[in-house]
């Protein structure tokens, strides 16, 4: 088989497992993903800017996975555990090992026995539970609450961050000893904004998935791609796939995803009456920036802070709602808001 026969097996692979990929970028990391996946005891990092298909090639790895395939794969969403409830959600507990324990639970850890534990936005994982995960780590070992004895779990760690966590580790925020034990093979995954080539083939993919719905995509117009590829995507591959779901609600007619579908769906709840906040903000923020002297990096910072302070100002969301509006974890929020001396 050769080279090019190599790449577009790896590429359809992957792709029955939903990661989706069209171009030349991709392939060192498809390459060693796949390698990867052949080691089945292997603990594997994923980094990655939120929505850039962490879970997905987490998942296409267990897929690959010969040992470990046809065990389960779970998902521990690191920043939603609460301190309090932590070793019982990931260690089970015995019946009346706390007060609401009327019966033995397994944990997390045993449902994944055999398969693979993906812990999902491990960088929100309070230090407390880092400590306890990191001794898993190395004895494979677990005792369940209320338990006298430990039992032996056998299950690959694949762990996910939406931000680089070394930087963390320099600030104390992660423990340097569970980063190197985490960090045994290393998945960086770019931004959709470094993926331009793939941009066509997530479109049509996309559209494909609602082909119940909607009539077929076959093609995407060129000046559709030359816009798309000059956005930065916050969201990344996540929104555009939202993206596409909206422009095929809107679409009256034909099979190519244009230029007019994209800003018809981006349009949508939108009044033409209505002024663009961001851009008055960003000129606003401009004009201070030139006024004030500021850095780039300070005039963001205060415009976090403010947008921090609006929304806790209002009075309508709990702190928890608020980080789920901002798409963060509480623990997060809250490190933000003491970073800026809020609250």
């Amino acid at each position: 088989m050769d080279s090019v026969s190599k790449d577009e097996h790896l590429r359809l692979l992957f792709s029955e497992f939903g990661f989706i990929t069209s171009g030349i970028s991709m392939l060192p990391l498809l390459r060693l993903a796949e390698k990867a996946s052949c080691v089945s005891d292997i603990t594997i990092l994923i980094e990655g800017e939120t929505g850039t298909g962490k879970q997905v090639l987490a998942s296409a790895i267990h897929k690959l996975d010969p040992k470990r395939s046809s065990f389960p794969f779970i998902t521990v969403h690191c920043g939603t555990i609460t301190e309090a409830l932590a070793e019982s959600e990931l260690f089970g507990h015995h019946k009346g090992a706390f007060s609401g324990a009327i019966q033995n639970r397994r944990g997390l850890f045993q449902a994944a026995n055999n398969g693979t534990l993906f812990l999902d936005d491990i960088n929100d994982l309070p230090l407390p539970l880092q400590a306890k995960l990191l001794d898993v780590l190395q004895r494979r070992m677990i005792r369940a609450v209320g338990s006298d004895s430990e039992s032996p779990v056998n299950a690959r760690i694949v762990a996910a961050s939406n931000q680089p966590l070394l930087p963390l580790v320099a600030e104390n925020r992660f423990r340097s000893d569970l980063y190197h034990r985490l960090n045994v093979v290393k998945l960086s995954m770019p931004p959709l904004r470094e993926r331009t080539d793939d941009l066509e083939g997530l479109l049509i993919s996309f559209a494909a998935r609602h082909i119940d719905l909607y009539p077929r995509i076959t093609n995407v117009e060129p000046e559709l791609l030359r816009f798309l590829r000059t956005q930065t995507f916050p969201g990344n591959v996540r929104e555009l796939e939202h993206a596409v779901e909206r422009m095929l609600f809107h679409k009256a007619a034909g099979t190519s995803l244009t230029l007019a579908d994209w800003h018809a769906q981006s349009q949508t709840g939108a009044c033409d009456h209505q002024p663009d906040v961001f851009c008055e903000a960003g000129t606003k923020l401009w004009n201070a920036i030139i006024q004030d002297g500021l850095t780039y990096s300070d005039a963001m910072s205060r415009l976090e802070a403010k947008l921090l302070e609006a929304a806790l100002g209002s009075g309508s969301c709990t702190r928890r709602e608020i980080a789920s509006r901002l798409q963060t974890s509480e623990r997060s929020l809250y490190y933000r808001l003491r970073s800026h001396r809020i609250g």
